[in-house]
């Protein structure tokens, strides 16, 4: 089997714009300056010469990302400061000369009162607000935006600049107001602003970056496409597939589905849930895995519940309705035949490359760049969004293909497709140029974007849609 690739494409070498002039925030910086404020213990020296230096800004969350982008900073020779949390916090990021790893946000977690949450927010900003006043590196490259985005978009993107930072933005939603059913002009507004106060913006597909172009203006010089890292954070073991199972007390011979990750109404849970009664209607050897935490959304997670009462009474439905650890990740997807997702409205979905880590199938619906990914019969199957006759349809078409039947050595080719396809070697690679063309170390001669699969589709198994 030939792996599902991609394309590097040449674009137009532009000079990055040139920041704003912000007089009047600068001339604030100087007074507290004056006034002796210290960065300790943020303080620190960078080398001489044309090292890169950069502080990863992670928002305290999105753990596989920020730990494969760091790692891959790191070993490509960055000089990085590392903007985290608990959650983030890793042996990797100690004992090494050339990496800061700076806990501002702490513990994150939700189980605590309103009062709690509200003081360790305005801690954390204010420990940032303080680090960004004496930090060294030139380049914030802001992964995730903190808790209050029109703060992040505007007031923040603007003390940055005054401070004479080159600001890099990875995109990894163009509007996820859009995408939430809550977008408004004032959404739009910051969402504009941050963009075109960046100095240049990372996305993981060429159809975001013609959005950013045609919704927001953003010059297509000033984004540049970079494949999605696959996961090196959570660990891979030497658990079988049918050790998981037995963890998970599912019997050999059961069909068995995986819903994973953040539950919320884009991700079409209710589409699966009847897909799934369907399928029991002819079949009774399905079982459907329900594991993630519910992300603000009491009501529609009352309704889930209330209709797959019934399966879990019967134990056709295992759920696990809480955060999984990055140590349990891997029983779910190694017990599993098969991951699908059922979403309404995405634009890439790392839950997907996080199967392909584990060299499990997907099922992923038509929608934003997911199909891309997808080659039909070989990594797994594309389905309609929001239509669960077509999604049962699929799911039968999957368990009576080659895939399933030869399931064990098909783990292998998709493992190795996505390891070679999505290496964080090509993202760092690409990010570092970036670096330094902002830095002004040398002007990239070609600026390459990755593009998803479906652009060079493996010529004897063309995805269908």
């Amino acid at each position: 089997m030939g792996c599902f690739n991609q394309t590097i494409r040449e674009t137009d070498s532009k000079e990055i714009p040139r920041r704003l002039s912000l007089r009047a925030m600068t001339e604030t910086i100087e007074e507290l300056n004056k006034e002796g404020v210290s960065g300790e213990p943020f303080e620190r020296i960078v080398p001489d010469g044309h090292k890169i230096a950069v502080t990863l800004l992670t928002g305290g969350g999105d753990r596989p990302y920020a730990f494969g982008l760091a790692t891959e900073l790191i070993r490509s020779g960055a000089v990085l400061d590392l903007i985290g949390s608990d959650e983030l916090d890793s042996p990797e990021f100690h004992g090494k000369p050339q990496v800061r790893f700076l806990n501002l946000r702490g513990d994150q977690r939700p189980g605590v009162g309103t009062a709690s949450k509200v003081l360790r927010v305005l801690a954390y900003y204010w420990k940032l607000i303080r680090y960004a006043l004496t930090s060294q590196p030139r380049i914030f490259h802001i992964l995730w935006n903190n808790k209050f985005q029109s703060f992040d978009r505007t007031v923040l993107m603007l003390y940055y600049r005054a401070l004479r930072k080159r600001i890099v933005l990875t995109v990894h939603n163009v509007n996820a107001g859009r995408r939430d059913s809550k977008d408004s002009a004032w959404n739009r507004l910051t969402l504009r602003i941050q963009y075109h106060l960046a100095d240049h913006l990372f996305v993981h597909t060429e159809k975001m970056r013609l959005e950013l172009s045609e919704e927001f203006g953003v010059q297509k010089s000033h984004v540049t496409v970079v494949p999605f890292g696959i996961n090196n954070a959570v660990p891979n073991t030497s658990l079988t597939p049918a050790e998981a199972k037995q963890r998970l007390r599912i019997q050999g011979h059961e069909k068995t589905l995986l819903f994973f990750g953040n539950i919320a109404p884009y991700k079409g849970l209710e589409h699966l849930v009847d897909a799934f009664r369907k399928l029991l209607r002819r079949d009774k050897g399905y079982r459907l895995i329900i594991a993630g935490r519910p992300k603000d959304c009491e009501r529609y997670w009352d309704g889930i519940q209330a209709s797959i009462q019934s399966d879990l009474q019967k134990g056709k439905i295992l759920l696990k309705a809480e955060y999984i650890p990055d140590a349990e990740t891997e029983v779910y997807f190694k017990g599993s035949d098969v991951l699908v997702l059922p979403y309404t409205h995405v634009y890439q979905s790392g839950v997907l490359f996080l199967a392909h880590s584990f060299g499990l199938p997907v099922l992923a619906a038509d929608v934003g760049c997911l199909g891309d990914e997808i080659v039909e019969g070989k990594n797994g199957f594309v389905f309609k969004a929001r239509n669960s006759v077509d999604l049962a349809g699929t799911v039968e078409r999957y368990f009576s293909s080659n895939l399933y039947t030869h399931l064990e050595q098909q783990r292998d080719e998709i493992r190795r497709c996505a390891a070679q396809q999505h290496s964080w070697e090509i993202v760092g690679r690409m990010t570092m140029e970036v670096y330094g063309e902002l830095l002004g170390f040398a002007k990239r001669n070609q600026t390459q974007n990755f593009e998803s699969s479906d652009a060079l589709q493996h010529t004897n198994n063309p995805r269908q849609t």
